[in-house]
């Protein structure tokens, strides 16, 4: 017989408790103790994180990855908010007016705040401009010379007329001017030649009349034209005259900013065509002179428009920045990220201009950082792409959506892009790095670094000290109660557990927050001055139950006999195997009823779940492990004539992973052997094909979840469950648990191999090899061999059938 006290797990391995009059020196948590310097337990991630911010090369932005809970949201705000203070002040960016294509706006840049005074001085100048203009039109200087131009016009028209009347006169013509029109009429005898004697004159004498008239009106034609040149030229010489009053009126003060903006070359030529613009445009500054289009439907008539096009558009102050600036935007859909051009409702248009044109998230922090929820980006159509091709050009570029998708081109705006020097910061998961990492081929040259985070880190000595700090600092910050050393020595564990292992913490912050929190409120409840260990029991306690509904059903379910599952008693061909169920963030382990039917054929084994394709990847491949482990075993000299069939029984759910491998191992072989298997002990454990057990995940649950069912039975003292070796060192079972090993009601079996695990299951030797080529007699293997052999027999009795045997399975 075999005896299973050689497998049971000591009770001291099952938990590691934290001897806190130890490990944690204190009276509570009201003592002073230095704060946890960067984020606890994150050594690689912080590292990765300095060498990102300190690459300035292009394409080293960062990305933050690792699960939900870990702190990377607030670490990597507030660690960049602390290197943003070490770079210099980005500058301030303004639209302007471009004057040579108005529908293309100028980029400017200038240093931290001038920004706002440029567009101050802007509107100063407009201001006096809007004063020495008109005054200049007003002054004695240019009345003269305006005066001047019109009576030298006048005189030269005056010699022009009197000489066409001179002769007019001479060929006895009189000459008349009747606005708008001249007019020569002939005379006789110094008068006027009425029309009814004209024609009664004789046709020769009418002849000479007529021609002396049209030889006038030529005269009079050729003179009108020379008028008119003289009148152009005066025109031309009066708006010269306007225009260099202007400029005169202007220039002075355009070329006091140009001297304040000296070494900006772009605001200097922007003056230079300020003045220019003014010049020629003049007549807006003078006032009620200026006649605006009286249009009804035209909403654009203010006054103030007049001006716009000497407005600065402040796209981008950062005035009041200290440190390079910090852009987090919760909301990164494109408009908030790149930026629009704004329109102005009219009845039947719109309209926009310059100074419309509205920044996004990646212009604010153009010089710092722009951190982006990367899940949040990839949720818009546009925005991921859009941030690709920013960084890639490094460019920003404001255009609205609706311009890449219009069937007819329109007239817009086209602002001129401005330069990109920023570090873009994404988080989000692990997959979706992977993820764009393997579709994005730009991804992977721009995102150059990775900060991974993890969910666990070393339970040393300099990691305890640091959970103390963070449990200070909750206390401090969030006014609550302090915790005794117990109390921390409880949240301690409860990280292990969470972590999965002895030797690790867990980095989900997030969740011993809330533990933090609870225990607090019970606490209060309770009206004690400190939170104590039990004040965390019982907020673990509380916490499990707000989310266990579904476990507690399930469990019901196998009291009642719903679900057959059976914690006493022997079975041939079937065994208790252990699961894990997660539902909304909450998982616990379940046991599910695990059988295996053998008999002659050539079919192999036949999973039942893998058939009706109720299995994953994984579980399949775990299988399919067995039928590797089976003939190695007992196929090496022989074909295997052998159909099995294996599956979950009420299971209505997809099964996956393989950690049930070395279960269904068991039971195929119970049933070959016709050897019951203890149904008081449950099993779980992944086997390779040498039959060497592997870890598994969720241990803890397993246990747990077994434990539960046996306790609600009744514990008899021979339930328990067997583990792989590997995993004692992740045990951290509950207090019920270890309490009832410690009474002998219930134990933990470890084991290394189906060997080992057969013997304990069954209570008989599994046999070795003998001399002969066979297992040792009595023991199981000798008996599935048999077994195997007494299918042989009988399918070689159906020859058609004998010749399907396969070699192997």
């Amino acid at each position: 017989m075999i005896d299973s006290n050689q497998y049971r797990v000591p009770v001291e391995k099952l938990k590691k408790t934290c001897n806190w009059d130890v490990e944690l020196k204190f009276d509570d948590t009201s003592f002073e103790c230095e704060d946890s310097d960067g984020l606890i337990g994150q050594e690689r991630g912080v590292h990765a994180m300095q060498f990102g911010l300190n690459m300035d090369a292009p394409g080293y932005n960062i990305f933050v990855a690792g699960p939900q809970g870990t702190g990377k949201n607030t670490y990597t705000k507030e660690i960049i908010s602390v290197e943003a203070l070490k770079r210099p002040v980005a500058d301030d960016w303004c639209y302007i007016n471009n004057f040579n294509n108005h529908d293309q706006p100028l980029s400017v840049s200038l240093p931290q705040g001038q920004g706002k005074i440029f567009q101050k001085d802007m509107e100063i100048l407009i201001d006096n401009l809007k004063v020495a203009i008109p005054k200049a039109f007003e002054s004695s200087v240019y009345e003269q010379k305006k005066e001047y131009i019109v009576q030298t016009l006048q005189n030269k028209m005056d010699e022009l007329f009197k000489s066409i009347e001179k002769e007019a006169n001479e060929v006895g013509y009189n000459f008349q001017q009747i606005p708008p029109r001249f007019m020569l009429i002939p005379l006789k005898n110094g008068k006027p030649l009425p029309r009814e004697e004209y024609e009664k004159l004789p046709s020769e004498e009418r002849s000479v009349i007529d021609e002396k008239g049209r030889k006038l009106g030529k005269r009079l034609d050729e003179t009108l034209h020379e008028s008119q040149f003289l009148e152009n030229e005066a025109k031309t010489e009066i708006v010269e005259l306007e225009k260099s009053v202007a400029f005169s009126a202007a220039e002075e003060q355009i070329r006091t900013l140009k001297e304040k903006y000296q070494g900006f070359s772009k605001i200097d030529q922007y003056l230079d065509d300020v003045l220019k613009d003014v010049e020629e445009n003049h007549i807006i500054f003078q006032g009620a002179n200026f006649q605006i289009n009286q249009n009804p439907f035209n909403y654009m008539n203010e006054d103030s428009d007049r001006f716009l096009r000497y407005k600065v558009n402040l796209f981008i102050s950062n005035e009041n920045c200290k440190g390079a600036p910090v852009i987090f935007e919760p909301s990164p859909y494109y408009y908030n990220l790149f930026g629009k051009i704004e329109y102005k409702s009219q009845i039947l248009a719109v309209n926009t201009d310059f100074t419309m044109i509205k920044p996004g998230a990646i212009h604010s922090a153009n010089g710092g950082y722009l951190i982006l929820q990367v899940h949040d980006v990839l949720m818009d159509p546009f925005s991921w792409e859009t941030l690709i091709k920013a960084l890639k050009y490094r460019q920003a570029i404001v255009e609205n959506i609706g311009e890449q998708y219009r069937l007819v081109p329109t007239v817009g705006l086209k602002p001129e892009p401005i330069p990109l020097n920023l570090k873009i910061v994404l988080i989000g998961s692990s997959y979706l790095f992977e993820l764009l990492y393997a579709l994005d081929e730009n991804f992977k040259k721009l995102f150059k670094v990775k900060v991974d985070f993890d969910v666990d880190m070393p339970r040393n000595q300099k990691n305890l000290k640091k959970y103390v700090s963070y449990v200070k600092k909750i206390c401090h910050d969030e006014n609550l109660k302090d915790f005794k050393p117990d109390a921390i020595g409880k949240i301690i564990e409860y990280s292990s557990r969470m972590a999965g292992d002895q030797k690790k913490l867990s980095t989900r912050f997030n969740v011993m927050t809330d533990i933090i929190y609870e225990a607090d409120a019970i606490a209060k409840m309770e009206k004690e001055e400190f939170v104590c260990a039990r004040h965390v029991d019982m907020a673990v306690k509380e916490h499990k139950y707000r989310s266990n509904k579904i476990e507690e059903k399930i469990q019901e379910m196998i009291q009642d006999g719903k679900l057959r599952v059976q914690t006493e008693g022997t079975e041939v061909g079937q065994i208790n195997g252990l699961s894990v169920l997660e539902i909304s963030g909450y998982s616990f382990g379940i046991p599910s009823r695990i059988t295996a039917r053998t008999y002659s054929g050539n079919e192999g084994i036949i999973h039942i779940e893998r058939e009706t394709e109720m299995s994953g990847s994984i579980h399949s491949k775990g299988v399919l492990t067995l039928a590797g482990y089976m003939g190695g075993k007992f196929g090496q000299k022989k074909p295997l004539a052998l159909t099995a069939q294996i599956t979950f029984e009420q299971n209505y759910e997809e099964v996956e992973g393989d950690s049930a491998s070395s279960t269904e191992l068991y039971a195929l072989l119970s049933s070959l052997a016709e050897i019951p298997l203890k149904q008081s002990v449950a099993v779980t454990g992944s086997v390779d094909q040498l039959g060497v057990i592997q870890p598994i995940g969720g241990v803890n649950q397993k246990i747990e979840g077994f434990f539960d069912v046996c306790f609600l039975k009744g514990l008899t003292g021979d339930q328990g469950v067997m583990i792989p070796i590997q995993n004692i060192s992740n045990l951290m079972l509950k207090d019920e648990v270890i309490q009832a090993v410690e009474k002998n009601e219930f134990h933990i079996y470890a084991v290394s191999t189906i060997e080992e695990g057969m013997g304990l299951l069954t209570g008989i030797p599994v046999g070795k090899m003998e001399e002969d080529g066979k297992y040792s007699e009595g023991s199981v293997f000798r008996m599935v061999e048999n077994k195997l052999q007494t299918y042989m027999k009988g399918m070689m009795s159906f020859p058609m059938e004998s010749k399907k045997i396969k070699r192997g399975l």
